[in-house]
């Protein structure tokens, strides 16, 4: 059976005595874990630290491996977000910078030394082990029938603290305890109060619903902040839709957006429950969230870097696995360049769901074709003499990936033709938000095409349905692509 990892958070109890033990334990723990981080940055193995941090630091052999564990899997995460693992601040780097700042008051102070020094000195980690019945180091005991954490402070002594918890699986972990299952401990302190967060591995179901009946797309946007999602049926034909809106992805402390993800992933599996169908998400990794002086504004910049992709589509994947829903990734390429020119004026959808629309359609490996009123556009591309042959020879012709072998290939993507060729006569300014009147010129070619120099250029809602002389901006968009103004006699009209 397939395994999930639970997270189950509790308080500790601490007073006294106890107190000045634990912290003491947590120090030395937080300080072998910074010494080790530097030690394999300079290239020392794990083998080489062991011994080493054991008499330094005086912990045991456990302790000490858990945090050179720890050590390197900062550093591997750091690498893999394309940071400098040599730049890492331990305690946090926004705290680094305000401690830095010298217009503080005493009482500021006071209040960020206290809170830098338990980041970097409050915490204390231990990995559960299968032959040991659990955890070793950080156990987790029943005393007249309340939870206890037993934690071993070396020289063969421990302390026993009571844990406070209301969490809805503790009755799991306890059935899981009575098996022995392992399970990780972590402890952090945190404005004077310890919290104790055990990990352990949860069986899932198999899966139940798949994509046999259809399949449920699912687009992420950062702004305006929602999730459209779109159902269609195993043939691909669109059965219904909306949006999720998530307007507290972007606003609000880090926890409560964390908080706020759950929230929405849940809802993301509600609809893939009632509809009985696969989820398809998009394979996208966002590294570029915008710089300052990048003309996108403060608030743009400010949702862009809050909004977390990564974080919200782990927790749909992750409660998916547990309801036992099928996810699948798909390449993200020209989603919503498709959405926008194919389906998106057909129902008067917006850009959102329709590319939630082919995402579905891609998860089911269904092709999407360039429409028959759009093929004037990229005649005009193969005639042109400034189209390098062979520049995009893998291309699939706007097509699904996986259906590349079974389609002549061609020199150019044509949907980036089309986006450059239709969307600014709509709005030559900006991406339109009013596709309908793209409408006429997919289902009835309303094409026109205009005299430059001996040759003839199309141009959408300058045919026989419309006015016969080019659409607001047309103008401009000949002459960024190097070509003198139309003929003498035709003057600018909004299409539609």
């Amino acid at each position: 059976m397939p395994k999930a990892k639970v997270t189950i958070q509790a308080r500790l109890k601490v007073s006294g005595k106890e107190k000045k033990t634990l912290d003491d334990l947590m120090r030395r723990w937080s300080s072998c874990m910074r010494y080790a981080y530097k030690r394999l940055l300079e290239g020392k193995t794990r083998n080489e630290l062991k011994k080493e941090l054991q008499n330094v630091f005086n912990l045991n052999s456990r302790y000490v491996d858990d945090a050179i564990l720890e050590a390197q899997r900062i550093i591997t995460l750091s690498e893999e977000l394309g940071f400098n693992p040599k730049k890492v601040v331990f305690g946090g780097r926004t705290l680094f910078e305000k401690l830095s700042k010298k217009h503080l008051s005493e009482k500021q102070r006071n209040r960020l030394k206290r809170e830098w020094r338990e980041r970097r000195q409050g915490n204390l980690y231990s990995r559960g082990d299968k032959s040991k019945n659990g955890n070793l180091n950080l156990r987790v005991i029943m005393q007249e029938g309340k939870p206890y954490l037993r934690i071993n402070v070396g020289n063969r002594k421990w302390i026993i603290l009571e844990l406070i918890t209301s969490h809805k699986k503790w009755g799991l972990f306890e059935s899981y305890l009575i098996q022995g299952v392992p399970y990780s401990v972590r402890i952090q302190k945190r404005n004077g109060r310890y919290y104790c967060y055990i990990t352990f591995e949860e069986g899932v179901p198999e899966i139940e619903i798949g994509f046999e009946e259809g399949a449920i797309g699912i687009d992420l946007n950062a702004f305006p902040s929602h999730i459209a999602w779109a159902e269609v049926g195993k043939d691909g034909n669109l059965r219904s839709y909306g949006e999720v809106h998530t307007p507290h992805l972007f606003d609000g402390k880090k926890t409560k957006r964390d908080y706020w993800a759950w929230i929405y992933a849940h809802e993301v599996i509600r609809i893939a429950l009632e509809k009985k169908k696969g989820i398809v998400l998009e394979s996208l990794k966002i590294k570029e969230k915008g710089f300052r002086g990048d003309y996108t504004g403060r608030k743009s910049r400010r949702i862009r870097h809050n909004f977390s992709y990564r974080k919200l589509k782990e927790r749909i994947v992750h409660l998916a696995r547990i309801y036992g829903i099928a996810v699948k990734e798909v390449n993200p390429a020209y989603t919503s360049v498709i959405g926008m020119l194919k389906y998106a004026p057909q129902l008067s959808l917006t850009k959102d769901v329709a590319s939630a629309w082919v995402i579905a359609r891609r998860g089911l490996g269904l092709s999407e074709g360039v429409p028959k009123n759009y093929r004037v556009f990229l005649q005009v591309a193969d005639e042109s003499p400034q189209r390098e042959s062979g520049t995009v020879s893998e291309s699939t012709c706007g097509r699904n990936s996986d259906t590349a072998g079974k389609v002549k290939t061609c020199p150019y993507n044509p949907w980036r033709v089309l986006r450059v060729a239709v969307l600014p006569a709509l709005s030559p300014e900006r991406l339109p938000r009013d596709l309908s009147p793209l409408k006429r010129l997919l289902v009835s070619g309303d094409v026109g095409r205009i005299p430059v120099r001996g040759r003839e250029f199309p141009l959408p809602g300058a045919g026989a349905m419309g006015a016969q002389m080019p659409p607001a901006g047309s103008v401009g968009i000949l002459k960024r692509r190097g070509i003198n103004s139309p003929a003498p006699n035709c003057t600018n009209v909004r299409f539609g």
